[in-house]
């Protein structure tokens, strides 16, 4: 993922996913608590729970994320809600 870059804020309604950092620096939101992971760090996002990853520094982020079961056509965008 090239700086500067984003997914939209989303959440899978049966899929539970993990983010592993393979290098660079990723940004990710999960349910409004943020998480900055580096090199060999990893989270995990339960289904159900709303999520976005970015890429807010100078290197490219190369990752992988899992999904069980896959997440095609489980994808629902999600806004953040104020109180």
């Amino acid at each position: 993922m090239p700086k500067g870059c984003s997914e939209v804020r989303h959440h899978h309604k049966h899929s539970e996913q993990f983010f592993y950092v393979l290098s660079g620096v990723a940004t990710i939101e999960v349910n409004g608590v943020m998480h900055k992971l580096t090199e060999q760090q990893g989270v995990h996002v339960p289904a159900g729970i709303a999520h976005q990853l970015s890429n807010q520094h100078q290197a490219d982020l190369d990752f992988v994320v899992t999904s069980t079961p896959p997440s095609h056509g489980d994808r629902f965008q999600t806004t953040i809600e104020s109180t």
